[in-house]
């Protein structure tokens, strides 16, 4: 005979994890962004493993649907800083390279080495090439003797020898970097992309960050000042940290907790034309000093200016300081 109790059913217990999804995800009035300390812990579980990969998914795009708040970002960073070794390798600027370039050259590299030249100790590091027709970072570090350092103790060295190391995100922050290769999975960008532009993991004095899409500056320049860092958002050509001398550049600046705008105006008086593809070599020749190029020059004493403000210089005395570091730069 079937007693009451073989009818009953078990229910199964809830994922601790569903409790993030939930809150972005139940329906437009439902649905609210995290909280600084949701965010940390969601993304600490995720960088720990604790969660299915069909919340993962669920989460990332649910975020990409509302978009992060500055509050969000911040507590993701605080989740990844907290799960990074303290290196105290103390360096001078943080610069993320994530996007790739279409249009023109990677001129922010140039002014990377120069700025490192002069004794500036510059940590960068990249995703990876995700995007077809772009030309990343990882791809000219060799021709342009920029190391590439896979693990902490070679930053040091890099940065010791030649103030400037690149460190691809996969060797410092493997769980991040697979979430950004979801992308072709999932068919859109993920918050990840974001992210890794406020991460800034060596506390480096100065946090340059790019971000293309307009109305994220704000966002990004908020979750920085939220965090205790100084840095500057721009809009940085193709989404890299370089300012494009063909166009105003607004600075977004943050510095002991106080929020700074400016506005500089384009450099050129016109328009440089658009080079029919990009050559890897004219790089090299611009650096030995072979060959001139007037939209890689001023893009370079821009982005360079740039860094020098947010370490303290004003704008005029910025761009003028840059000029002598290019001119004095080993050929």
């Amino acid at each position: 005979m079937t007693t009451h109790a073989d009818l009953q059913l078990t229910t199964p217990e809830e994922h601790p994890f569903a409790v993030f999804v939930r809150i972005l995800g139940k329906g437009k009035r439902g649905a609210r962004s995290l909280t600084r300390d949701e965010a940390r812990q969601a993304m600490g579980m995720l960088l720990d493993g604790e969660a299915e990969a069909a919340q993962l998914g669920a989460f990332l795009m649910l975020l990409r649907h509302k978009e992060e708040s500055p509050e969000e970002l911040a507590g993701f960073t605080e989740a990844v800083r907290a799960r990074l070794p303290n290196l105290g390798l103390g360096a001078d600027i943080d610069w993320p390279s994530y996007a790739g370039k279409k249009r023109h050259l990677p001129w922010y590299l140039l002014a990377a080495k120069c700025l490192a030249a002069s004794g500036l100790r510059i940590f960068m590091h990249g995703g990876g090439a995700h995007t077809a027709g772009r030309l990343y970072t990882e791809q000219l570090l060799e021709p342009l003797g920029i190391p590439v350092c896979r693990n902490w103790g070679s930053v040091a060295q890099a940065l010791d020898t030649q103030h400037l190391a690149f460190m691809p995100l996969a060797a410092w922050a493997p769980a991040l970097q697979q979430m950004i290769d979801l992308r072709n999975t999932l068919g859109l960008r993920s918050p990840i992309h974001s992210l890794a532009r406020v991460l800034n993991p060596l506390g480096a004095r100065l946090g340059l960050q790019s971000i293309f899409h307009p109305g994220y500056q704000a966002v990004h320049r908020e979750a920085s000042r939220l965090l205790g860092d100084t840095a500057i958002v721009i809009k940085g050509d193709g989404g890299e940290i370089e300012v494009n001398p063909d166009s105003p550049c607004h600075l977004y600046g943050t510095a002991g907790g106080q929020n700074w705008d400016e506005e500089w105006p384009a450099q050129a008086a016109q328009r440089h034309v658009k080079p029919a593809s990009l050559e890897v070599p004219a790089l090299l020749a611009v650096w030995q000093g072979q060959a001139q190029d007037s939209y890689g020059e001023k893009a370079v004493l821009g982005t360079m200016a740039l860094a020098l403000r947010g370490l303290g210089e004003p704008a005029e005395q910025a761009f003028n300081h840059a000029q002598t570091l290019w001119a004095q730069r080993e050929r």
